[in-house]
């Protein structure tokens, strides 16, 4: 096949759509999912082995393990599955592609190309996108990102120069090395998956070379443990737009199927033996001497490695994390996404240290939201369009971040509420889920002060020194307020400072009311603009809201709500 400048762009054009789609379809996910959708996925993956189902019977589904580990890279990316999910449905998706093998060796499949979808998925796309409804249009995204997903990695199987058959027969002259022969054909076999774009047609490859006699069972073996490491380039290609957790993801099936090709190259020999003998059994030939059986042995083996890879790995799906976690640090703050630290439904507490688990994770959540103060902060001084941009960014992520808190630390809280023997620790949950609720509504606020300066940004309109530093007072004084409530989620309940809390409150209160008529003095003066002081009285009084929530929160630390 000739491999110019034309096909050189063609193959950059086909990564560069397959990127894309990933991206688009992960942000569209990011909008589009409710709370129902979480739901649904958390019961698809409650536990590892109903994750590892829940892999399998997707990727029989749809016939694509690599579209499968994709779109569990974008769900990660979009924070709705955790990597510890993420890593049972690949096991399972492992094993679903396996069904793709035993059909070639029967010799009656037609592979469903997924890719066929594509464009009626943008059909039904592409109308949803006029509809007003921010969902539907989010739907729309997702769709459509989707649809170019799967069209890239169509693009990029035709893209990228397949070797045939008659190519491969220097194998031949490689196959009688021992130990680096095997060794060798492991490589190849990655190399051939990874160029293929697919785990299944590399097989098909393999069978037509052991049908002409180019290779033996032995090194058809070491290719398909090979073509099993090479498969998992296609998540990490997709990974590469996406933030940290979601290259843990795409680390996470690479480590697996390397662990597991390691521990079968241990074994190997005794490993080709058991499988010969059963075929030998089964079929009344063996694979060393007989090549029409060898499509039989590769099926068994295949199928064997993945299953028995599965069963061996996922009571160490906790251990996988915490390597890809230690092997993809977050490099940055936007790259780090927000997960739950202390609170885990599958691990049984009594409801009393439950409680004391919630009350630090909440803790974590005042921080968070104290942190979107300083984003807030920061955005009233910046001036360079990228870095306004980067903090709005990470203003509407966070957001984000707290509505995802407030519903997964309630589902806790709630679950542990009908474990609670007596009114107190019945009174304790009931002041939890109040300050979950606020901190929350926290966040919301700080999110629409970003959309106000946003909008006073787009008309161009300006803040007055006067006005700026007015701002920064009443900022100054919720970052008291702040430090009030982040210590008394540290405190007990008996060593809750509310009478420092209320003085905070109070004083952001005066100068609110301070600013307030100020503000309608200037304007009846004709002392600056109308619209920009529209703008500037949101961005006061949303920040006195603010200290009303976290007033709010220090009364229910001590008990009075």
């Amino acid at each position: 096949m000739r491999f110019g400048l034309i096909e050189f762009l063609t193959l950059a054009g086909s990564l560069g759509l397959f990127i894309y789609g990933m991206k688009v379809m992960s942000e569209g996910l990011q909008k589009v999912a409710g709370r129902r959708m979480r739901t649904v996925l958390a019961s698809m993956t409650a536990n590892r082995f109903r994750g590892v189902m829940t892999g399998l019977v997707s990727t029989g589904v749809i016939q694509s393990s690599s579209a499968a580990t994709v779109m569990v890279v974008g769900f990660v990316n979009a924070g709705l599955l955790s990597v510890r999910q993420a890593i049972s449905v690949i096991m399972g998706a492992n094993i679903g592609t396996t069904i793709k093998a035993v059909l070639f060796s029967w010799a009656v499949f037609a592979e469903m190309s997924i890719t066929k979808l594509a464009i009626p998925i943008i059909g039904i796309a592409f109308p949803l996108l006029f509809i007003k409804s921010p969902r539907a249009r989010a739907g729309a995204e997702f769709l459509m990102g989707a649809a170019l997903l799967f069209l890239g990695i169509e693009f990029l199987k035709h893209s990228v120069p397949t070797p045939s058959a008659e190519a491969l027969s220097f194998l031949r002259d490689l196959s009688d090395r021992g130990l680096l022969s095997v060794l060798l054909f492991v490589g190849v076999g990655t190399l051939l998956a990874a160029v293929i774009q697919s785990s299944s047609a590399s097989i098909a490859l393999t069978l037509v070379l052991c049908e002409n006699g180019t290779i033996g069972y032995d090194m058809a073996a070491a290719l398909v443990l090979g073509e099993n490491i090479g498969t998992t380039l296609t998540a990490n290609i997709a990974a590469l737009v996406a933030g940290a957790w979601a290259k843990r993801t795409a680390r996470a099936h690479l480590l697996f199927n390397l662990i597991g090709v390691s521990w079968a190259l241990l074994v190997f020999r005794p490993y080709l033996d058991a499988i010969d003998a059963y075929i030998t059994i089964q079929f009344g030939a063996s694979p060393y001497t007989e090549p029409s059986s060898i499509k039989w042995a590769l099926t068994a083996l295949h199928i064997s490695f993945n299953v028995a890879n599965t069963l061996l790995l996922v009571g160490f799906v906790p251990m996988l994390e915490r390597i890809v976690t230690w092997m993809v640090p977050a490099r940055t703050q936007l790259d780090e996404e927000y997960r739950l630290e202390y609170l885990d439904a599958d691990i049984p507490l009594s409801p009393e240290v439950s409680l004391i688990e919630a009350r630090r994770e909440i803790a974590r959540f005042g921080k968070l939201t104290h942190e979107m103060l300083g984003m807030t902060r920061q955005l009233l001084t910046a001036r360079d369009p990228i870095v306004r941009d980067r903090l709005m960014q990470r203003l509407e992520r966070y957001e984000q971040i707290t509505d995802r808190l407030e519903v997964e630390v309630g589902k806790y809280l709630t679950k542990t509420s009908t474990e609670a023997r007596n009114e107190e620790l019945s009174g304790r949950i009931r002041g939890m889920l109040s300050i979950v609720g606020d901190l929350e509504r926290v966040g919301d606020i700080f999110f629409q002060m970003s959309k106000s300066m946003e909008r006073k940004l787009d008309d161009k309109l300006w803040f007055s020194p006067e006005q700026r530093q007015d701002l920064f007072s009443m900022i100054d004084l919720l970052d008291q307020a702040f430090e009030v409530m982040l210590s008394n989620l540290e405190a007990e309940q008996e060593q809750v400072r509310l009478d420092a809390a209320v003085e905070a409150e109070q004083r952001i209160n005066a100068m609110r009311d301070q600013l307030r008529l100020k503000h309608w003095r200037s304007i009846e003066e004709g002392d600056y603009n109308v619209r920009s002081g529209l703008v500037y009285h949101d961005l006061f009084s949303s920040c006195e809201k603010v200290g009303d929530h976290l007033i709010n929160v220090s009364e229910a630390l001590s008990g009075e709500m």
